[in-house]
């Protein structure tokens, strides 16, 4: 993964956006990473592999519901009640 300072990345924008497709870059600010840069298709991979997680995590979590009992309608009585 590269890096850049700040001033870097601010002097040669271009340079970075075409360096961020190839590999994410980092951008440094007084020798501490700030930030990094990565290309649109790696942003919308990283996005769909977040939904995907969360999908599973919430269908995790509704099966186990399920197998405790817990349905809409004492779902919305637990809603009522808070």
């Amino acid at each position: 993964m590269q890096s850049v300072s700040a001033t870097e990345a601010k002097q040669g924008l271009a340079a970075v956006l075409e360096a961020c497709v190839r590999e994410p870059v980092v951008i440094q600010r007084q020798k501490r990473d700030v930030a990094v840069v990565i290309s649109v298709q790696e942003y919308e991979r990283l996005t769909r592999v977040n939904v995907a997680e969360f999908q599973r995590f919430c269908d995790t979590v509704g099966e186990r519901a399920a197998q405790a009992g817990l349905n809409e309608e004492k779902l919305a009585a637990l809603l009522a009640d808070a």
